[in-house]
């Protein structure tokens, strides 16, 4: 501070005082070494690295590049500070454009940067539940970054998966929420009620790293090659503390709360703070959308998709019928008992070129097909008696027997097969339930078909799986708008008849209990284990297992999988949302085509709206309301139990991955997923 004699401040006019002073300090700051009139100042900047703080004084045309340099000059350590960049705590930047300047970049005199090597060791627990460490750019963005992550550990098509924090922090310990609380501060409606049924909180100790069977330690820039780590075959089971970490969903609520920890693909592993929230990540498939499934080349990607599903289904994350989760387990056991033994090579390159031309085929014969359709005697027609009941509350109305006529997308019902129609139904866009107890004989289907009001529901019930194959194949088909002209109509009635008989249980078990170590606990979600006796469990299990004996290991993965994606449920990831003028909260459930409103309680579907009836979707940032323009009308809606961020995600990674195609470049374009996904519009 600058002292003036007090007579003679009193005595100077005011203009005087000033220039008076200014000299003063000039020929201090000269005095003290530096000039600070040349307008510089004074910045902190942790070295974490060691530990110290260094301040060095800089103008605001400095970039950042050469702060980085003047700050290695002043330090004078012989350390590789290539890996090294400035982070901001206070804003929860990266200062990566070292070309940017200092004012800028808005950094000012109070502003504290932290030196720091932008790759670290992260803890990330994969689809099995083991927990790996691996070195990862924490300045990348998640995409990135995540595309990285699976470029080391041998996935292909890294777009489908993504990352989720494991929250573990002393505000959040002692509480049952396991999960990231995402910042819904901007929502409206009612805060919702995120405690876990069960009183448990989700934070993995230390101790979850120690088995060797839940816990691999791997370095990407070690010896070790991607194809070294026995990422394909995953333990039988994990360890304990693995296992109760596992989250089950009591309510659709809490299993819309499991979405709320995934990062925005925008930002990077820094942003969120893992230091402060975060001690692991969970890698997982974010969009139920396998592209292009190899067993040639996706040994790791199926194995690691193969125990999602089971965990899933063990978790009871998804519902399924006694019947299906006994294949299941049957699976489970099959792949197990493959495990042991060597797997023939069955992929050659003869084999591939027969795979090409039989696609060719297919492809040539259905691009036919379509050039047929516009002749309409061409389109093959399903018609056969069938019972048929449009349910009502306080109704005592059942099934009662049309003559049904399906051509092209509309159901028409007779009384009679000589009367006048009595009914069209349009099927395009409407959702195809299975209605299936094969223990009781029912095979019915359920449409839920879109109207000006919400969903109008029908069912449909068939005498045999015969008849129950053709119908649904072609009432799946009809609502992707297709007929039974189409080439994959065949296949898709097979694949149908395939899943019932594998779920049917075999005369005789051909393997004994004693052959093998079976606990239900780990093949059969708790409800079952509660439902039937352990023994009981196990028998039959070993019954439906009889049907699924001759499947190889990669054989017995993919039917898993793909009896995982026959599940009405499978693919839907809820959110807990108040749409706009909406007086209860409601769900939000987005899959690969559609968006779904629900009843929160019941799980009803409300309305549904398909991708390829939506023109623009995009964030009102300022009252974080997700806004969805289809063609038949605008949607509104806040996000409660997950940032609306989130939300927008899932919307525009599912645009992105439906554009994907064999016949365009396989280069993943990082741009278009980001403005997809983005919700900057």
């Amino acid at each position: 501070m600058i002292w003036l004699d007090p007579i003679l401040e009193h005595c100077l006019m005011p203009r005087y005082l000033q220039w008076y002073k200014n000299i003063l300090t000039e020929t201090k700051m000269i005095a003290d070494g530096y000039l600070v009139g040349d307008g510089s100042w004074e910045l902190n900047v942790l070295v974490t690295d060691l530990q110290v703080e260094r301040t060095l004084r800089v103008k605001g045309d400095l970039h950042i590049g050469g702060l980085m340099l003047n700050l290695v000059e002043e330090l004078d350590v012989a350390i590789d500070w290539s890996d090294h960049a400035l982070w901001w705590p206070k804003k929860n930047m990266w200062l990566c454009r070292t070309r940017s300047t200092l004012d800028q970049c808005g950094i000012q005199a109070d502003a504290l940067l932290h030196f720091t090597p932008m790759h670290k060791y992260l803890k990330l627990q994969l689809p099995d539940l083991r927990f790996i460490d691996i070195k990862a750019d924490f300045s990348a963005k998640t995409f990135t970054a995540v595309k990285k992550l699976c470029k080391d550990l041998g996935i292909r098509h890294p777009e489908e998966l993504s990352l989720s924090g494991i929250l573990i922090s002393s505000e959040q310990k002692n509480k049952s929420d396991g999960f990231l609380s995402a910042d819904t501060s901007g929502s409206t409606g009612t805060p919702l009620n995120t405690s876990w049924n069960d009183g448990r909180n989700y934070s993995p100790s230390t101790a979850m790293f120690n088995g060797s069977s839940s816990f691999l330690n791997y370095s990407a820039d070690s010896n070790m090659s991607a194809t070294d780590l026995p990422l394909a075959h995953s333990p039988r089971t994990p360890n304990e503390e693995a296992r109760q970490g596992v989250l089950r969903p009591k309510s659709l609520a809490e299993r819309a709360r499991l979405n709320a920890g995934w990062l925005g693909s925008f930002f990077s592993l820094k942003e969120p703070d893992i230091g402060g929230n975060f001690s692991a990540f969970f890698l997982r498939f974010k969009f139920y959308s396998f592209y292009d499934l190899n067993p040639k080349f996706d040994a790791v990607r199926i194995n690691q998709i193969y125990e999602q599903a089971k965990w899933s289904i063990l978790a009871e994350e998804i519902d399924c019928t006694e019947e299906e989760m006994m294949l299941f387990a049957a699976l489970q056991v099959q792949v197990n008992l493959q495990a042991n033994h060597p797997q023939p090579d069955i992929y050659h390159d003869d084999e591939d070129v027969d795979t090409a031309l039989t696609d060719l085929q297919v492809t040539l014969e259905g691009t036919l097909i379509s050039k047929g359709k516009s002749n309409i005697t061409n389109v093959p027609e399903l018609s056969d008696y069938l019972s048929f009941m449009k349910p009502k509350r306080f109704t005592l109305k059942g099934f009662r027997r049309y003559y049904i006529v399906l051509r092209d997308t509309y159901l028409n019902l007779y009384k009679s097969k000589d009367s006048e129609p009595n009914m069209s139904i349009c099927l395009k866009g409407c959702e195809v339930t299975p209605d299936v107890n094969l223990s009781h004989g029912k095979y019915g289907i359920r449409l839920e078909v879109p109207n000006h009001e919400g969903m109008t529901e029908y069912w449909i019930r068939c005498s045999s799986e015969e008849q129950y194959a053709k119908w649904m194949a072609a009432c799946r088909l009809a609502a992707k708008g297709k007929t039974m002209a189409d080439s994959s109509y065949d296949l898709e009635v097979k694949s149908i008849q395939d899943f019932l008989n594998m779920q049917k249980p075999a005369p005789a078990a051909v393997i004994s209990p004693s052959q093998i170590d079976i606990n239900p606990d780990d093949m059969v979600a708790p409800r079952f284990v509660r439902k039937l006796k352990s023994q009981k469990v196990i028998q039959r299990i070993l019954e439906a297992h009889a049907n699924v004996k001759d499947l190889n290991l990669m054989e017995a993965k993919l039917s898993y999988i793909k009896a995982w994606q026959a599940l009405p449920e499978f693919g839907m990831s809820l959110f807990v949302v108040r749409f706009d003028n909406g007086r209860k909260d409601e769900l939000l459930g987005i899959a690969f085509n559609r968006l779904m409103r629900m009843d929160l309680s019941t799980g009803d579907h409300i309305k549904t709206w398909r991708y390829n009836t939506m023109k623009v979707w995009n964030v009102n940032w300022e009252v974080r309301q997700v806004r969805v323009q289809f063609e038949e009308e605008n949607v509104a809606f806040s996000c409660l139990s997950a940032d609306c961020k989130v939300v927008h995600e899932f919307i525009g990674g599912y645009i992105f991955l439906s554009m994907r195609s064999k016949d365009q470049n396989q280069t993943l374009n990082e741009e278009l997923f980001h403005k997809l996904t983005g919700g900057w519009v």
